[in-house]
């Protein structure tokens, strides 16, 4: 890749000006310091930055809309590049999509962005992440920094079309390969009650079925929703920032073989974490997930998904529920820490349940829930109802289901495992002493722990 050499045009065409902005600043990165990348005019071999399919957003013009930059509008920019590449790429055998890139700055997206292509790539350099709750909530004079920052779009979309990106289309074949990458969605604001975590903005929405879809290295900060993706098919969602919002992941409808890996979660006190619906084969592993979500793992109706080596910490009862009949899941190896809230603006905060509900709550059949290491240290002031042994585990309905090996370091005498009445075929495997195992059902097959 040749870098350096000068542009030299009169009057160059929008196409032309792709290679300047962030094009220039990853080509100065690479070149340690050397000048933004030719045009593709200039050099057709300078590839990928110079391709006729990499858009630079501070580069593009809205014909007819001087008034509209990437600065004041990303959204409309966005728009108006995706109907150059559907007008461009016209037919069903030649579509490879294209490369939206955002350079390091702050963006206004007021319109919202509809994608409705392929293959397409929006990109920027930094996920920019910036703790809006603790600025909202503290005194920030003499602070370094005061917002978010790399790729920054602030979210300011209207009620009506409340997504910053709205990934849909109808017909035949399904969308497929699209990447959203190293850039932040900040909502800006949480009105009129700053730590209410409501604002009806949602980053990104797949609304849509989908395959093989990629979100990498994002930051969502103070949005409702950050990222809802239905009916979703070799789904990636790995290396994300995704905290103060009301909701971080919601997997919905139905999906298959979608990986959730080495993010750092915590949703709003209302909201889910990460929320799966009617999945078959989710992985999630290696996440991260902290206060404050009223759950932190939530799988309704999955089926043969894994769970395995997360770290959760959470304040509330309910921090991994599998409900609705989830079956042949497998949940190993994960850290779970429930504590009491200690921030002030959130102490008294609940999600409605108490503690009989158990720190993992399971309905549902044949289910393995091995290898956990449970940390309970919550004050007994705080436990609910008053006085009550807290339950680690409850098995609320099902048949089949095998606990065994886990361990519970607590600060209070607890109930590591309760089996309800309506189980069936139940095994309850070196989890607990005789004392710290209960179970309400006749049918069940008891080791306690020596």
């Amino acid at each position: 890749m040749v870098f350096g050499k000068s542009v030299e045009s009169s009057a160059p065409t929008r196409r032309s000006l792709v290679g300047a902005g962030a094009v220039g600043t990853l080509a100065a990165a690479l070149s340690l310091g050397g000048a933004q990348a030719a045009s593709a005019a200039d050099n057709p071999q300078g590839k990928p930055f110079t391709s006729p399919n990499t858009y630079d957003v501070t580069a593009w013009s809205v014909k007819g809309r001087p008034d509209v930059t990437a600065q004041s509008d990303v959204g409309a920019v966005i728009n108006d590049i995706i109907a150059d590449i559907k007008r461009r790429q016209a037919t069903p055998d030649a579509r490879p999509g294209a490369a939206i890139i955002i350079p390091p700055g702050d963006y206004d997206l007021v319109t919202q962005v509809v994608v409705d292509v392929s293959y397409l790539t929006i990109a920027g350099f930094g996920h920019g992440f910036f703790s809006r709750s603790i600025l909202d909530n503290s005194n920030p004079a003499g602070w370094q920094n005061l917002q978010p920052g790399g790729s920054h779009i602030r979210v300011r979309t209207s009620p009506g079309a409340p997504q910053a990106f709205l990934v849909k289309r109808g017909g035949d074949p399904r969308l497929s390969g699209v990447v959203f990458r190293d850039f932040c969605l900040d909502g800006v604001a949480f009105t009129p009650d700053k730590n209410s975590y409501r604002n009806g903005k949602t980053g990104i929405e797949v609304a849509s079925d989908n395959d093989s879809f990629h979100v990498t290295g994002m930051g969502f900060v103070y949005l409702e929703h950050a990222l809802i993706v239905r009916g979703a098919d070799a789904l990636r969602i790995n290396e994300n920032m995704i905290a103060e919002c009301g909701n971080c992941v919601e997997l919905t409808g139905a999906g298959q073989a979608t990986i959730i890996s080495g993010n750092h979660m915590g949703a709003g006190p209302d909201g889910v974490t990460l929320l799966a619906e009617n999945h078959e084969g989710l992985l999630v592993t290696g996440n991260n997930l902290f206060p404050r979500g009223r759950s932190l793992i939530e799988l309704t109706g999955c089926n043969r998904c894994s769970v395995a080596s997360n770290r959760l910490q959470g304040f509330y009862p309910g921090m991994l529920r599998l409900l609705n009949g989830c079956k042949e899941n497998l949940i190993t190896a994960n850290h779970l820490r429930r504590t009491a809230e200690g921030y002030p603006p959130f102490i008294g905060r609940g999600n409605g349940l108490d503690d009989f509900y158990g720190v993992m709550h399971v309905v549902g059949d044949n289910n393995l829930v091995s290898d956990n290491l449970f940390a309970y240290d919550v004050p007994p002031a705080k436990i609910l109802p008053v006085g009550a042994q807290p339950t680690q585990i409850l098995i609320a309905g099902g048949d089949g289901n095998v606990v065994a090996l886990n361990h519970v370091v607590s600060d209070v005498a607890s109930q590591h495992v309760v089996l309800d009445g309506s189980t069936t075929h139940s095994k309850v495997l070196d989890s607990g002493d005789a004392s710290q195992v209960t179970s309400y059902s006749k049918d069940a097959a008891i080791r306690p722990t020596p």
